[in-house]
């Protein structure tokens, strides 16, 4: 998790002190008066590789919330890291005005601390998901290990780069994207299914602690043959950070990846921040928004800005894995949770 205004150290140890003592108190009075005089900061505690959408969302943002109330300033501050890890550190009293994940379940977890109302999916479009992902293969220029879909992940002597699934929305998907394949392609035989996903992750010696630092173990580091990661962040490597270097393969049948956003209600009504924080949010849909998503190989919600960028988003055969396995809660019972199947498959390694 990085804050740029603050050093980790300082905000664990401030999270250790209390995150309701009378510093905190006080802090967040400061922050409602400076809310009321048309000045306000939001904090946006984000998933990993979310970082270098917001970067340059921020200031567009910025220019929009002043044009429409009289020229006043907004400050964003982001933290990023895993995505459930950054949903425990809200939940434990980091002052997240709004919440962007890369999964329901993150958001449903705060909700049931009772610091986000239990409509907030409602409240935004499209169930407050301004843009999706799918999961893909990054792999070295020439594809030397000639990786095409799911099954090649699994043979001898093929090496794969992933986020931990135990910590990670990122390393959840792919899981899951493999989980999902094997059942299409074993006609729903759960046993073959588990054979075939311990031996993809036999062939993962480091579960990586986010989709960021998977990537930079991939592409800086050169370990591995394959990257598993969402399609906006396998472009991004490939086209914009080390072109000619990478190239992407598209499986024939993978995960629909949903990053949902919300308004932190106990945080924004005790700083004051409601407005500006649903504002935040609200402009993700905006024309604008919508287009630097799609430059980033984020899928626009807005069909026609979508339309605008078919070249760069593949029509590929995806599912959703709430249809698939159910509510998110099931799912990381299941799948997650300690002793669940992925503790299972990976014990096999």
């Amino acid at each position: 998790m990085n804050i740029r205004t603050l050093s980790f150290a300082a905000l664990t140890a401030a999270l250790a002190l209390s995150a309701c003592s009378p510093k905190n108190e006080q802090s967040a009075d400061n922050a409602a008066s400076a809310g009321k005089a048309g000045n306000v900061k939001l904090l946006n505690v984000s998933y990993d590789v979310a970082r270098d959408f917001y970067k340059e969302y921020n200031p567009l943002f910025v220019k929009e919330y002043a044009a429409k109330n009289g020229g006043a300033t907004v400050e964003i501050q982001q933290s990023h890291g895993g995505s459930s890890k950054q949903a425990l550190a809200v939940a434990n009293g980091l002052a997240a005005d709004v919440v962007t994940m890369n999964q329901t379940s993150d958001i449903e977890l705060l909700v049931k601390k009772g610091l986000i109302k239990d409509d907030w999916n409602t409240r935004l479009p499209d169930n407050a998901v301004p843009y999706t992902s799918n999961v893909v293969f990054l792999v070295r220029k020439g594809n030397p290990k000639h990786i095409q879909d799911w099954g090649d992940l699994s043979k001898d002597g093929v090496q794969i780069v992933l986020a931990n699934p135990k910590t990670t929305g990122n390393g959840r998907y792919a899981f899951l994207g493999a989980y999902g394949y094997g059942l299409k392609v074993n006609n729903g035989d759960e046993g073959k299914t588990k054979d075939f996903v311990a031996a993809l992750l036999k062939n993962t010696p480091v579960f990586e602690n986010g989709g960021r630092a998977a990537t930079t173990t991939f592409s800086q580091r050169n370990i591995g043959d394959v990257l598993v990661t969402f399609e906006n962040e396998a472009n991004y490597v490939s086209k914009k950070l080390t072109q000619d270097q990478f190239e992407i393969v598209y499986p024939s049948y993978t995960i629909l990846s949903e990053a949902p956003v919300a308004v932190v209600d106990s945080v924004v009504d005790k700083k004051g921040t409601r407005a500006a924080a649903e504002a935040y949010l609200q402009n993700l849909w905006s024309e604008p928004a919508q287009e630097l998503a799609a430059n980033l190989y984020l899928r626009p919600r807005n069909a026609e800005v979508l339309a605008k960028h078919k070249a760069d988003f593949p029509e590929i055969e995806t599912f959703n894995p709430n249809e698939k396995f159910g509510p998110w809660e099931e799912i990381m019972k299941k799948f997650f949770a300690d002793g669940g199947l992925f503790d299972q498959l990976s014990s096999k390694k």
